[in-house]
């Protein structure tokens, strides 16, 4: 967690976001590169230094931003930049090596009856990089407890668990394992590997349609301080891939949501 992302999306979203970056980033001599986006509106018509409007607009957001949160003892980078937003996400977290991004379930759109908005839902879709979906709102504390909600227990690719086993490290953080067996389940699927194993406190097993299903099921038992899942298009967001955002009424979550980095599902 050395170096962490905060797109803005509305400036009070974009201060709670930084302030929980600058939190977890302290705890480990980490930065923060803070960014706007805007995209080139030089195609409007009769809409005269539209673009010059958008890149003052974007670059006071930033400064608002900044004058929201006590930086003091933390790195932070700043940059407003021109381009789509999901494809310029992509292209600097490559490039400062990026090893979480923050977000706002709902970055610019407020909508009660929405828990994922379309604009984080996008970033999620189109990034590999583990996420921290933090509330609005929510203060930062220690992660007593961590709810790790998965159907396969067996990860091909490398440094999946990462921010997990940092969570663990630096908050001694208890990660209570759910895995849910679906009907598809194989017996590749049903394994456990011995580094996710080394991790848990506790283990429950149980049987639902989907992972999503599983969660809805044994949220409120465990009542973690922060719900854990795999990016997966069969996974846990298999709802998200259907309607491209997530209904309060289908799943929703008063705790930070941390999303590992997992395998592109075909």
């Amino acid at each position: 967690m050395k170096n962490i992302l905060v797109p803005v999306g509305t400036t009070e979203s974009g201060i709670n976001n930084l302030k929980y970056a600058l939190n977890l980033a302290s705890l480990n001599g980490g930065k923060v590169f803070l960014i706007s986006v805007y995209e080139d509106e030089s195609k409007i018509k009769d809409i005269a230094n539209v673009n010059e409007f958008w890149i003052n607009e974007k670059r006071q957001q930033l400064k608002d931003v900044m004058n929201g949160v006590n930086s003091e003892g933390v790195e932070i980078f700043t940059q407003s930049i021109k381009g789509n937003p999901f494809e310029e996400i992509k292209k600097i977290s490559k490039k400062e090596n990026i090893d979480l991004i923050v977000l706002s379930p709902q970055s610019i759109e407020i909508d009660d009856k929405v828990y994922l908005g379309t604009t984080t839902a996008k970033i999620l879709k189109q990034t590999e990089i583990p996420l921290l979906i933090v509330p609005n709102g929510f203060l930062f504390r220690k992660f007593d407890s961590i709810l790790f909600a998965f159907k396969n227990g067996h990860f091909k690719k490398e440094n999946v668990l990462e921010p997990l086993k940092y969570m663990k490290k630096t908050f001694d953080s208890k990660i209570n394992l759910l895995h849910v067996i679906t009907p598809e389940a194989t017996e590749e699927s049903n394994i456990i590997d011995a580094e996710l194993s080394s991790l848990k406190s506790s283990l429950t097993t149980t049987k639902n349609a989907t992972t999503f299903q599983g969660v809805l099921e044994h949220f409120q038992s465990h009542n973690p301080d922060m719900l854990c899942v795999v990016r997966r298009k069969r996974g846990f967001f298999k709802k998200l891939w259907e309607k491209n955002l997530i209904l309060k009424r289908d799943f929703h979550t008063s705790k930070p949501l941390l999303v590992l980095s997992g395998i592109q599902d075909k």
